[in-house]
């Protein structure tokens, strides 16, 4: 997508982080609840707590990032916005962070995830990121500082759904919503995005939804889900 990527409403400057702007970020971003305090854990280039911002305009946004590059190339990016005097940019390890507030709304989009990258030195980097980033500190840090009636958000591919989910209950976080994300209907699901709460849901929100359909049309969901965003 090179070097920057342009949204109807702000834009997203990309050539010093290692995570560019892709669907998984968009789709998260899109799909999390909001709520007056919004956390964004793994920022990177900072799209997911822009998205948040516009979808919000009553929210203020925390974003932290463990990659200095990221970090600032994120806080460049809020400061351009619209929503800069909402959007506060920390360089900060999760397990270091220590708000005095609680988040109604956590969002992340783990970089460790991602196993498609060509350059070696960024392989390595994201593998660090990894291991300072184990499922535990996230939802250890989620009991911790959701408010009651808060909800943590993420993306993550479908083999890691089992693992992801234990670690939530293990903490105390009941699963409350899960989309199984195919690119097509004839494919299986490879992404998830799924939402934790501290209170036992009412209801649990389970769906299948399509990325594309008619061949290499963006489906009617993804194109309603995303369509504030971008540019014709």
């Amino acid at each position: 997508m090179g070097n920057s990527f342009q949204f109807k409403k702000f834009a997203v400057s990309q050539d010093h982080c290692a995570m560019k702007v892709g669907t998984d970020g968009v789709l998260l971003g899109a799909w999390a609840r909001g709520g007056n305090r919004i956390l964004d854990i793994g920022t990177g280039t900072g799209v997911i707590a822009l998205m948040m911002a516009q979808r919000f305009p009553q929210a203020m946004i925390d974003a932290i990032e463990i990659d200095h590059g990221a970090a600032a190339q994120a806080a460049e990016n809020a400061a351009r916005s619209p929503f800069a005097d909402r959007i506060h940019i920390t360089e900060t390890a999760l397990q270091n962070f220590n708000p005095d507030i609680h988040y109604n709304i956590i969002v992340t989009n783990p970089p460790f995830f991602a196993h498609s990258l060509s350059a070696p030195e960024t392989s390595r980097s994201l593998a660090r990121q990894t291991d300072s980033l184990p499922f535990s500190a996230i939802f250890s840090f989620a009991k911790d500082y959701l408010a009651p009636d808060g909800e943590l958000s993420a993306i993550i591919p479908s083999d890691y759904l089992d693992e992801f989910s234990q670690e939530a209950f293990l903490r105390g976080l009941f699963l409350s919503r899960l989309y199984k994300v195919r690119t097509v209907e004839r494919k299986p699901a490879k992404r998830c995005l799924v939402a934790f709460s501290l209170l036992r849901p009412a209801a649990f929100d389970r769906r299948e939804v399509n990325l594309l359909e008619d061949g290499n049309k963006w489906s009617s969901w993804y194109t309603e889900l995303t369509g504030e965003f971008y540019l014709k």
